[in-house]
C-alpha cells in the first residue's frame, strides 16, 4: 500500500527526531497517572510511530499479536494515546476508525476512499483562511476542526 502518512514536523529532524520524541511523551504521561510505562506499550507506539498508512486497531493486534500482545492490551493503549493527545482518529465511510500519530504534525485533513480505504492527507491553506474569515465574521472562536472527505481514489474511480 502506499505511503499515507505524509506530513510531519520540520523541526523533527526526521522521522526518527519525531519518534524519539512521541515515546518521551507517552512515557512521561503513563508514568504522570501512576501506570507502568511497559515494553508492550512501547512497541504499540514503536508500531504506530513506523508505519506508512493509518492503522486500525484490529491490524496493530494482528501485528502485534506474535509478540504476545493482546487486544485488551492494544485498546488500553491506543485509550492512553488518545487521552495523551498523542493521536488522533479518522473515521471511514463505513464508521471503521483509524489510528494516526499527530502530536506537532502540520494541521491536514483527509481523503477517505469508499471503495479501497486508502487515505491521503492533504492540506487547503485556502480553506484554512476561508474558514478563520467566516469565524471572526460571526465572532466565533473555532477550537478545531477535521474535514473528512469521502469518494474514489484515482485506482478506484476507474473501475467504477
Amino acid at each position: 500500500m502506499d505511503k499515507e502518512l505524509v506530513f510531519f514536523p520540520s523541526w523533527a529532524a526526521g522521522r526518527a527526531g519525531y519518534s524519539a520524541r512521541i515515546l518521551e511523551v507517552f512515557r512521561q504521561h503513563v508514568e504522570k497517572k501512576g501506570l507502568v510505562y511497559t515494553h508492550q506499550r512501547e512497541e504499540i507506539l514503536t508500531h504506530l510511530l513506523s508505519a506508512d498508512r493509518h492503522l486500525t486497531q484490529e491490524e496493530i493486534y494482528a501485528a502485534l499479536r506474535p509478540r504476545g500482545i493482546g487486544k485488551v492490551t492494544v485498546f488500553r493503549t491506543l485509550k492512553l494515546l488518545e487521552e495523551a493527545g498523542l493521536t488522533e482518529k479518522v473515521f471511514g465511510a463505513d464508521g471503521g476508525v483509524w489510528y494516526e500519530v499527530n502530536l506537532d504534525r502540520p494541521h491536514h485533513d483527509h481523503l477517505v476512499c469508499i471503495s479501497c480505504g486508502s487515505i491521503q492527507e492533504v492540506q487547503w491553506p485556502e480553506i484554512e483562511r476561508f474558514q478563520l474569515k467566516v469565524c471572526r465574521e460571526r465572532k466565533f472562536e473555532p477550537v478545531y476542526h477535521r474535514h473528512e472527505v469521502f469518494g474514489r481514489c484515482e485506482k478506484c474511480a476507474g473501475k467504477a
